[in-house]
């Protein structure tokens, strides 16, 4: 996995179009945000674990981003589109070996609850397939039929009793989401993470008030060469905006499993449950230096707490693949690669008079613990 990745990263310099080292997943981004992530008091003690224990405000940035390994116009890329939340001042060690003090905590989490892959094996010929997928798609109507038998047949690898049948109709799940101001989606962690004593998913949904509020909801791709960038700049020039962050506890590993991350986890055994609220202060994200800015951050899984450590082999494989992926590319681009200490240190100082209002939220029901 980390060959082929390093591979594409370095082609991408010349055939990604962008003059500089492409990520080899969410390549475009739609903006860099700056955030307050704002633990919740009075969490039910089973949510109220790792850094959910200790209420309090933390500095925090966003980076949106299409999912797609490629860049250029946004109807070519999909709308499975990520929200990449970098948290600040949070005490204790992360798992980076080679970076282990930074204070940071991070999410990469996806429009969507359910990933296309469960194993590593089979994570070898579909990230083929994707970064491949302009070559298969260019063909029309052929070269999309074969793309979906080379997907469910691993390239003619598989026998027909293992053929890839959940991970091709969770991929079709996912690539019928249909397209949306990235405001108004809900962003997964996908794969499973520990949650203190237990095991969760998480993810981060929008307000109801502030997503009622967001003017610019219908995004048509086809209507002009970059749509999402735009709607977003405008929106937060025009009012501030907040997400819930939400823990959905594990309680029945038959019907919740680890490994299988193309069965999404039923919120009838477990609810969602707000731990905390991510706020977007009014801001102009717009101009070439917030993009610049953006690109040369790094996010991944596992630059958290040990009471967070993600779970499941694709989980696991993230790990090394991240860390090899954001070396190369930064040193491609040239790029200091160092991971910032607050969010004035990447914007400069902020004007705290536009932030947020802080809204009260009940942490909701509590389902039994796994």
């Amino acid at each position: 996995m980390i060959e082929k990745t390093e591979s594409y990263i370095t082609e991408s310099v010349k055939a990604g179009g962008a003059g500089r080292a492409l990520r080899d997943a969410h390549a475009k981004g739609y903006g860099l945000i700056r955030g307050q992530v704002e633990i919740l008091n009075g969490i039910p003690p089973e949510y109220a674990q790792g850094i959910y224990a200790t209420p309090g405000t933390h500095d925090a940035l966003i980076r949106f981003s299409n999912g797609s390994p490629h860049a250029g116009a946004d109807a070519r890329l999909g709308s499975a589109t990520g929200l990449a939340l970098k948290i600040f001042g949070i005490p204790g060690p992360t798992l980076l070996e080679d970076e282990p003090d930074t204070g940071t905590f991070d999410y990469t989490n996806i429009n969507g609850p359910v990933f296309f892959c469960n194993t590593v094996e089979h994570y070898l010929f579909i990230q083929e397939l994707f970064l491949n997928a302009p070559a298969y798609f260019s063909q029309g109507r052929t070269g999309a039929h074969r793309f979906f038998a080379d997907f469910v047949t691993g390239k003619g690898t598989l026998d027909q009793d293992n053929w890839a049948w959940d991970e091709f109709l969770a991929f079709l799940r996912l690539s019928r989401i249909p397209p949306a101001n990235v405001l108004l989606s809900t962003y997964w962690t996908m794969g499973a993470v520990r949650h203190g004593d237990y095991i969760a998913k998480v993810r981060i949904a929008p307000d109801p008030r502030s997503a009622a509020a967001v003017v610019r909801r219908t995004i048509d791709p086809a209507s002009a060469a970059e749509v999402f960038r735009p709607a977003l700049e405008a929106e937060l020039q025009e009012r501030p905006y907040t997400f819930d962050i939400q823990v959905q506890l594990c309680t029945d590993l038959e019907r919740m499993p680890v490994e299988d991350t193309t069965m999404e986890w039923p919120e009838q055994l477990s609810p969602y449950v707000t731990v905390a609220t991510l706020h977007l202060p009014q801001q102009d994200i717009s101009g070439p230096e917030n993009l610049e800015k953006m690109d040369a951050l790094s996010f991944t899984p596992w630059r958290v707490t040990a009471e967070h450590t993600p779970l499941g082999s694709i989980m696991r494989a993230r790990k090394e693949v991240y860390r090899h992926s954001s070396i190369l590319r930064h040193t491609l681009n040239q790029q200091p690669r160092t991971e910032p200490h607050g969010a004035d240190e990447v914007f400069g100082p902020a004007h705290h008079d536009d932030a947020s209002a802080n809204a009260d939220h009940s942490p909701g029901s509590t389902p039994s613990p796994a």
